[in-house]
């Protein structure tokens, strides 16, 4: 009977004890629930112990030993940067912490795109995390790096022997906790390979559950022209048995505006015959690169740097010279290419190529040559339409990033992309213009980016994933840099937590270095 009477008891009090106040590290209350999947917001409380969201929903009672009030502010997953060139700042002491990046809501970027960055992702992993970092980091396989190493500068086929090397070390890549692989067609090396070498190479990764991610071999009419070249991803993906992602993808220049509408209509096909194929865009109406990426012909490029160093002082000046000249009209005219880096002469950062070869007496494109002369140089290059840009972002398909570097404050006119990319495409075309709605613009920046990647656990807000969350107020989110002033932080994204640690408290930055080199789940 009194063994009877406790059971009933401990029956009695059961649900009283499951009802009894949750404990977390953590407590966000009082937020417009976004959870990255695309669905409208909702009221939740999301507790956090740990590296993990524990529980979301109505928490009664919970404590925790911080709790934020996040006051009707959007909380979000934290967002994935797909095409990042922060690799190289994210390893020095000095940038380790990725500022720049968190400010804009960052709490994973993809380094080593467009076929560069080390060849040894083990040797960049270790330095990551013998030193920590601000962000979680994915690591692509270099395809022209690879290239570059095997056969160096030659613009020719790999031989069987050469080729076989390059799989072999795209697959230790792979190994290593690649994401997949990444391509500049665009640029030498990578403009010297066939797409039959490509495909080799992305096969190697297809049993890891691989994504080819390419900066196509041509954005504007410069060779193949952007159509084709976007057909090129498409193809390496589809005989490859991988995931494409066409990289930052535009109609680059006044010949090419419009054709988003072309290359959207490609990759629908493509989708509907089940090849899986995306895209990432950054939101701005200019590109950023090199000034031998730019304006040099690919044939001058052959060798590296001293020999190219050697047509442009020799008999072949010219005619790189007409060329240079017709890559310039292809930009839109000198008037629209801003000097962002220039180490041999600072004081032609943020000037127009056009004034400076007016004030030197020069056509821009002797001007450009006498500069390189001297060094490499970064352009900005106002070349996008705005119809083509929306048109890009609207499709459910496309990720978003930024396509910038991290340097340190103060240093160049670097693209303000670099900054604030993300809280640009939120204020500008969320807020401002209604291109996409919010739900849709947080989903292609967290849960379709990790997706696509295959990051288990991240970029979605739920119980159990890891805790990568940002709390920002949409009415206060400001992409502060400009192309004139650009090392301005982004602002309105006061409070971001990475694998359960604060990073940033009400607008301050903690010391925390609390970011992962992830591997992706291997589907």
């Amino acid at each position: 009977m009194f063994i009877r009477v406790v059971l009933v008891a401990l029956l009695l009090l059961a649900p009283l004890a499951a009802q009894s106040p949750q404990q977390f590290d953590i407590l966000i209350k009082n937020g417009r629930v976004l959870d990255g999947t695309g669905n409208p917001w909702y009221r939740a409380e999301i507790g956090i112990t740990g590296d993990r969201i524990r529980a979301m929903g109505a928490l009664t009672g919970a404590t925790a030993k911080v709790v934020i009030d996040a006051a009707d502010r959007f909380v979000t997953p934290g967002f994935i940067d797909v095409h990042s060139h922060a690799g190289d700042g994210l390893a020095t002491e000095g940038l380790k912490h990725g500022q720049p990046l968190l400010a804009q809501g960052l709490t994973t970027v993809f380094v080593n795109p467009d076929g560069g960055g080390p060849v040894d992702l083990a040797g960049q992993r270790a330095t990551y995390e013998r030193q920590r970092i601000g962000t979680n980091v994915g690591q692509f396989v270099p395809h022209g790096s690879i290239r570059r190493a095997v056969m160096n500068m030659s613009d020719r086929d790999p031989n069987a022997a050469e080729l076989t090397r390059m799989v072999e070390l795209t697959r230790q890549g792979m190994l290593a906790g690649g994401v997949g692989l990444s391509s500049g067609l665009y640029y030498a090396p990578g403009s010297y390979s066939k797409t039959a070498e490509v495909i080799a190479m992305a096969k190697a990764t297809a049993p890891f559950g691989g994504v080819y991610s390419s900066h196509i071999r041509d954005e504007s009419d410069y060779t193949i022209g952007v159509v084709a070249a976007v057909q090129e991803v498409i193809e390496i993906a589809e005989q490859g048995g991988v995931t494409g992602v066409v990289s930052h993808m535009k109609a680059l220049g006044p010949a090419s505006w419009g054709l988003s509408k072309t290359l959207i209509d490609r990759i629908e096909a493509a989708r509907t015959r089940g090849v899986q194929v995306f895209a990432d865009q950054y939101p701005y109406e200019a590109s950023g690169t090199g000034i031998v990426g730019a304006l040099m012909p690919r044939s001058a490029q052959v060798g590296g740097r001293e020999a190219m160093m050697k047509r442009v002082l020799g008999e072949l000046r010219p005619e790189i010279r007409a060329e240079v000249k017709t890559n310039i009209a292809r930009r839109g005219g000198a008037e629209t290419l801003m000097v962002s880096r220039y180490s041999a002469d600072p004081s032609f950062e943020g000037q127009r190529l056009s004034l400076l070869a007016a004030k030197a007496g020069m056509a821009p494109e002797e001007f450009a040559l006498k500069m390189l002369e001297k060094g490499d140089a970064s352009l900005v290059s106002f070349n996008m339409s705005e119809g083509d840009i929306e048109g890009i972002m609207r499709q459910p398909w496309t990720m978003t990033c930024t396509d910038g570097d991290l340097v340190p404050m103060g240093v160049g006119v670097p693209h303000p992309r670099a900054y604030g990319a993300f809280a640009r495409k939120l204020k500008r075309y969320v807020r401002e213009r209604n291109t996409v709605d919010i739900a849709a613009a947080v989903r292609s920046m967290t849960t379709l980016p990790a997706t696509v990647f295959g990051l288990k656990d991240r970029g979605q807000l739920r119980a159990g994933a890891f805790a990568d969350v940002l709390i920002f107020d949409l009415a206060k989110v400001n992409d502060a840099a400009t192309y004139e002033k650009p090392h301005q932080l982004a602002e309105g994204m006061n409070d971001i937590i990475v694998n359960g640690e604060l990073v940033r408290r009400d607008g301050k930055f903690t010391s925390a270095l609390a970011g992962r080199v992830l591997r992706p789940e291997r589907r």
